[in-house]
């Protein structure tokens, strides 16, 4: 390409590795900011929220079988400080400030416990030009905490509930998404207490119309009917209507409602089974229009590898749905389905190509181009125990080397495409830190574009085929920015 804005055939630049700056890392100085888990542009500044010890929870409440354990952590999570964060960032004199932190509050067990572990999502919300825009922030509660809530800033310094815990007093401990459609808000819960920050056990669809109120009513069925759908994972509005995609474990769904009328709303849907592909695509993770249709990305939970149900490793496929209804198989395996033989129309298999990528977790159009991250988890492959693995895989990654895989394979994706059906990476390390396994979050902006990451390997780890926890300066979210070009 030329190196100016505009190439020779008229297609504006992308991005390349090369042209993001490190702007944070270590967690913001704290390796217990494990995931940049959302992020908004607001008043002229960038936006982002953590979740932290992830590491030490997953111990706690999963069984995940990893021995020994990547991070140093006590036995109870909660002797570490986790409160999840809020940070500023002004690109104009590239400085960070933290303006806010979950209070503590006393648990329902009678101790004290954070209020919020995590901000799992982030929208500037404005009903319409006469309403004052303001940034909403949804949480993640500890299971012992009253519930997650959604809070609200105009200022971006003061954060403050606008509903009862649990959105309308619900028993779930995090809402993930937040869409603004059609002047109004809407959101649905994400988990549930258990160790299951995935499955809310209440998948239904809720609107408000004033949510600094706290006014909430749902305007779906439960499940839209069908028990299997276990949870309502991502939003997102695209032409005429609003289209929701579901967790189930024979294979996502995807609905979609004009939501007039009298709630509940009807509901189409408009792809069943995982796409026909069944429960390996067993949760839709992410939704992004662009260029007239919408994209979807697919995802096992636990990072590609469900060992509660016992589904996976299996990497995640993209498709497009066109506002007909039709769809086309972008990422992923050729099949025959109800709706005609699919063929990948990038040539890629799921993952690109990548068995370790578990998710295709967010996009983001900047400048013309989409952009599409992943979650890989290759990173953990030294650390977990092996002896019920299928004897060839076992074989590859004793063959290969844990060091070997951790130096050269792993790090999340990031790939690029301006058609949506050819693709190219900028990234196949994770921006060279092996440690950086999921690209959470991204934010196009007036100076560029920003994305965080994932990284719960801090802020202490035993090396692999190490003896000690010792500090690992890579350990932490770190967030990432590319200016915009001629500028």
């Amino acid at each position: 390409m030329a190196s100016g804005l505009i190439n020779k055939i008229g297609i504006p630049r992308g991005f390349s590795q090369k042209d993001f700056n490190l702007v944070a890392y270590g967690g913001f100085g704290d390796g217990l900011n494990n995931y940049a888990h959302s992020m908004a542009w607001f008043n002229d500044h960038l936006y982002v929220a953590t979740t932290r010890g992830n590491f030490p929870l997953m111990k706690k409440r999963l069984p995940i079988g990893m021995d020994p354990w990547p991070v140093e952590c006590p036995e109870d999570p909660f002797e570490l400080d986790l409160r999840a964060e809020i940070w500023r960032y002004n690109p104009r004199i590239d400085e960070w400030t933290r303006v806010y932190k979950a209070p503590v509050i006393t648990g329902s067990h009678g101790k004290p416990i954070p209020r919020e572990l995590g901000y799992r999502g982030m929208l500037v919300y404005q009903a319409d030009e006469n309403d004052v825009p303001a940034l909403f922030v949804s949480t993640w509660s500890p299971a012992k905490g009253p519930g997650p809530l959604l809070l609200r800033s105009e200022d971006g310094k003061n954060f403050k509930p606008t509903c009862e815990p649990g959105l309308i007093g619900l028993p779930v401990t995090t809402i993930r998404t937040l869409t603004q459609f059609n002047g109004r808000l809407y959101t649905t819960p994400a988990g549930s207490r258990g160790g299951n920050p995935n499955v809310s056990s209440h998948s239904v669809v809720y609107e408000s119309r004033d949510p600094a109120a706290g006014q909430w009513e749902p305007v779906s069925d439960f499940g839209f009917g069908d028990p299997g759908n276990k949870t309502i994972f991502e939003m997102c509005g695209f032409g005429e209507h609003l289209y929701v995609g579901t967790f189930n474990l024979e294979g996502y769904q995807i609905w979609r409602s004009t939501v007039e009328g009298i709630p509940p709303y009807h509901w189409e849907k408009v792809i069943d089974c995982g796409a026909y592909r069944g429960q390996y695509n067993q949760c839709v993770l992410s939704m992004y229009p662009f260029k007239g249709s919408l994209y979807v990305g697919s995802a096992i939970q636990g990072g590609g590898i469900d060992r509660q149900n016992k589904i996976g490793p299996a990497p995640p496929e993209l498709i497009r749905i066109f506002p007909d209804g039709q769809w086309d198989l972008i990422v992923g395996e050729y099949r025959q389905t109800p709706d005609g033989d699919k063929i990948p129309l990038s040539g890629y298999l799921p993952g690109f190509d990548n068995f370790f990528n578990g998710y295709f977790w967010r996009m983001c159009e900047h400048n013309g181009w989409l952009y599409l991250s992943t979650f890989d988890w290759s990173s953990a492959l030294g650390y977990a125990q092996r002896s019920t693995w299928p004897e060839p895989f076992a074989n590859i990654i004793n063959h290969l080397g844990e060091q070997f895989i951790l130096e050269e394979q792993s790090g999340f994706d990031l790939y690029r495409s301006y058609d949506g059906e050819n693709w190219v990476p900028v990234t196949t390390n994770g921006m060279g830190n092996p440690y950086n396994i999921g690209l959470r979050t991204m934010s196009s902006t007036p100076y560029g574009f920003f994305f965080g990451t994932a990284n719960p390997f801090g802020p202490k780890i035993i090396p692999i085929n190490g003896d000690k926890y010792i500090h690992n300066a890579r350990g932490g979210c770190e967030v990432f920015f590319a200016p915009n070009h001629g500028k």
